[in-house]
């Protein structure tokens, strides 16, 4: 079986069920679920394989305790924080991730222009379904933009990519490093979910392609006009969408390639390599020069089985040393999610399902507010433990419990 097309219009969507009322990002899911079809709603929701570890990204915040600090002045709280010398209103962003047109019909320009309403950092992914200057036009130099690639086989193309978006106002690079091959998502091969529905397009692939057809440009380009469009993105060979675009992809990709990628495009931008999950890789992504690492396991929808990311941090942490930034996402969804990461040593955190739960309930104006009231809990949560600036979160502020551990049951994907 193979998707039906997805068409979001802009509008303000109620969700179906009159008693969700958007309190929290988790309600926003809550709310995405009664609004979109059953295969796009699991594509966006699911993990791989048992997703063990989609369910214990946010699970393993719980076993995190925070340690609050009483009769220190949080008269001024301030949650600002920079990153590269770039101000963030938040330690928060939304973290790369592809095909938001899925959730609405502006896709990425909505998700970015929503970003610069709140003064955060917007990471645009390869696999985006706006271009890079489709993005960068839309939000007229009001948001942080920042540009996310992947070592292509076609190296030129790479290249490429991320030149168009330092030449359009892009402020740095995520360069993901966990996805030679991606996770099985089961949901996703029940659902028939095996190709990117019509009319959405992997558009920054497009673009390289019509940049070198003479004559007019074209809005689209037909499925055989290009080696990209080849690999069966649009035609679903696999069962999985997500197995259909590894081809991609270089697949013996070395250390070498990072230097590569720093010498050759991010010479003046700062280079964060995405995808860390150990210690090791962490002192090898310094060593070839990344100017900053990011801790993630794909929100759960690589290797399941791996460790939650909030796991992972205290090691990395210690292994890099404070030489570069140390950056976030997998299973962040609460204020108090975010302060315990900055205490375990993260200089700022990503979302990313929860953006898409939001801009499929409202687009632009959901997306503000889910990051309104992440700004807001973090705020709540750094004057209840005496913080009254981002500096001021340290380490001495979370524990694990004095009993060996937290206190809390699997965490059960069904009931959002």
């Amino acid at each position: 079986a193979t998707i039906a097309a997805e068409t979001p219009t802009k509008r303000k969507v109620e969700p179906k069920d009159a008693d969700i009322k958007i309190n929290n990002s988790n309600d926003y899911q809550l709310a995405a679920r009664t609004i979109l079809s059953k295969p796009l709603y699991e594509y966006l929701a699911s993990g791989t394989d048992d997703e063990q570890t989609i369910s214990e990204n946010e699970a393993a915040f719980k076993s995190w305790y925070l340690r609050p600090r009483v009769m220190r002045p949080v008269g001024s709280v301030s949650t600002t924080t920079t990153l590269f010398g770039q101000r963030l209103s938040m330690p928060v962003f939304i973290s790369p991730a592809g095909v938001h047109a899925l959730c609405d019909e502006e896709g990425e320009c909505a998700s970015a222009r929503a970003c610069g309403r709140v003064g955060t950092l917007f990471g645009l992914s390869q696999h985006a379904t706006r271009s890079i200057e489709q993005v960068a036009k839309a939000t007229q130099g009001n948001t942080n933009l920042w540009y996310q690639s992947y070592i292509l086989n076609d190296r030129d193309m790479t290249l490429r990519l991320i030149r168009r978006a330092a030449n359009v106002g892009y402020q740095g690079v995520f360069l993901t490093v966990d996805s030679v091959r991606f996770g099985y998502r089961e949901a996703d091969a029940r659902n028939g979910w095996n190709a990117l529905p019509p009319p959405h397009r992997l558009v920054n692939y497009d673009e390289e392609v019509a940049s070198k057809i003479p004559g007019p440009r074209k809005k689209w380009l037909a499925p055989e006009a290009s080696a990209v469009d080849k690999s069966k993105i649009y035609g679903g060979e696999e069962d999985a969408w997500d197995q259909n675009t590894e081809k991609l992809f270089e697949q013996n990709p070395t250390w070498d390639d990072v230097r590569w990628l720093k010498r050759e495009a991010c010479r003046d931008l700062p280079l964060i390599v995405k995808g860390i999950m150990t210690a090791e890789d962490a002192i090898e992504a310094v060593k070839a020069g990344a100017d900053g690492v990011m801790i993630s396991n794909h929100g759960g929808r690589g290797l399941d089985g791996a460790l939650a990311a909030i796991d992972v941090l205290p090691e990395v942490v210690e292994a890099v040393g404070g030489k570069v930034p140390i950056l976030l996402d997998s299973g962040i969804r609460r204020g108090t999610d975010v302060l315990k990461a900055l205490a375990l040593g993260a200089t700022a955190v990503g979302i990313g399902k929860p953006a898409f739960f939001a801009l499929a309930v409202g687009g632009e104006d959901a997306v503000v507010h889910l990051l309104e009231m992440i700004q807001r809990e973090t705020e709540a949560a750094m004057a209840i433990c005496g913080c009254e600036t981002v500096a001021d979160v340290g380490k001495n502020l979370v524990t694990r419990h004095p009993n060996g551990g937290g206190r809390v049951g699997r965490y059960v994907r069904s009931r959002l």
